[in-house]
């Protein structure tokens, strides 16, 4: 019977037994890798959160993030940290709560991305900047709720529809939402093949859906080419990367890095060891650390709450807002010019690049199969992605 009993405890069901809950973080895991798997949701990004949310989960394993204070940091080494707390925690402590992680994904992204659509059409970037509104609605009406005001920060931020982005403002202004947070901005970046439909069907009309940008361009032609695409792209973000940091210094871990690596792309052959190491090996293991180290900061405890569940519907009211912000922009914008945009480029206006642009194009090809908006919507896009490290960057120099 002692053998027995050793063996018994040797295994995780005592555990489970004592916390039932774990075995809904545990489905909630298998869910999420679901999502990842087999519906092929945002899977380089879900999967390795959703494991890191079953390891973290496991009683016994030790794997799991443990929220160690400010003042007991100061005394601890990293070293110590692996010792008395696992592996997990070390490296969340050494890649996340440093902040690192976020800027080196910032700084990949940027190696992946062609500014070309944005520069081609600068009228639609103004349509990303429009579309941040869903991080100052909610970060209002969560101050109404209760949270602090660098709590409603964080989770307003989720609206900008930017994982990297959500976590480096979660890390700076309300580190003890940084699971949910993240949870909340990957899995609605995830589902932007659904949440951009369900919103374009309630707000525009189905002759807006079929304003063919193409022939506005061809009715209407712009009066100014660019001559020299290359040198432009090269010049691009150099001059918005000094211009940023002269106006909000404190987005420069995130737009900084994005421009970098934009920049040794854009040079060609004489950084193309560098580009390919920002845009696959630092970015595919930044990416594995993250979501790993994220996911394992998710556990019943920290995770099944009040607040949790507030945080998961805010988050979803800052991306449908920050969605309608976009088209209404759009809508007002096409009440006083003749050439008409396709609200769907407005909808565009989020950070999820370049999924919402291909998720509008699918939409606009459904209602008229010749108007293909790739490229206007990726310039609305792009800009998104810009306009929301800048907001974060403004919150964070505001409230931190």
């Amino acid at each position: 019977m002692e053998i027995f009993e050793k063996l018994y405890e040797m295994t995780a069901f005592g555990d489970i037994a004592k916390n039932p809950a774990t075995i809904l973080m545990i489905l909630l895991a298998f869910l999420l890798l679901y999502l990842g798997i087999k519906k092929r949701y945002e899977p380089l990004l879900l999967v390795p959160i959703a494991f890191g949310v079953l390891l973290a989960n496991f009683p016994g394993g030790h794997m799991d993030v443990v929220m160690i204070s400010e003042e007991e940091l100061k005394h601890i080494s990293i070293i110590s940290i692996a010792k008395e707390y696992g592996i997990m925690n070390m490296l969340y402590y050494l890649l996340i709560k440093t902040g690192l992680l976020p800027p080196l994904i910032f700084m990949g992204v940027g190696a992946m991305t062609d500014f070309g659509p944005m520069l081609r059409n600068l009228r639609l970037a103004f349509f990303g900047a429009a579309a941040q509104i869903g991080i100052f609605s909610v970060l209002i009406a969560a101050v109404f709720m209760g949270f602090t005001v660098q709590e409603a920060a964080a989770l307003g931020i989720i609206g900008g529809a930017d994982g990297p982005t959500a976590i480096y403002t979660s890390i700076i202004l309300a580190p003890h939402l940084l699971g949910p947070i993240a949870i909340a901005a990957y899995s609605y970046m995830a589902l932007v093949p659904v949440i951009i439909p369900l919103v374009v069907k309630y707000t525009v009309s189905e002759k807006e859906l079929k304003i063919n940008m193409k022939e506005q361009d061809r009715l209407y032609p712009n009066k100014t080419k660019i001559k020299n695409i290359r040198t432009v792209k090269i010049i691009f973000p150099i001059l918005l990367g000094t211009i940023v940091s002269l106006l909000v210094p404190s987005s420069v871990p995130l737009v900084g890095m994005l421009l970098f690596g934009n920049l040794i792309k854009e040079i060609g052959t004489d950084t193309n060891r560098l580009f390919k190491a920002a845009s696959e090996t630092i970015m595919n293991s930044a990416t594995i650390f993250l979501g790993l180290t994220v996911g394992a900061t998710m556990t019943a405890n920290t995770f099944l709450n009040p607040t949790t569940l507030m945080i998961v519907v805010g988050g979803f009211i800052a991306f449908a807002i920050s969605i309608i912000g976009g088209i209404t922009a759009v809508k007002i914008y096409n009440i006083f010019s003749k050439k008409k945009i396709n609200p769907l480029i407005g909808a565009t206006g989020l950070s999820a690049v370049p999924m919402a642009s291909r998720v509008a194009n699918d939409i606009a090809l459904k209602h008229d199969p010749q108007n293909h908006i790739l490229q206007y919507a990726m310039s609305s896009n792009i800009s998104g992605v810009i306009g929301s490290a800048v907001a974060a960057g403004v919150l964070i120099s505001f409230l931190s």
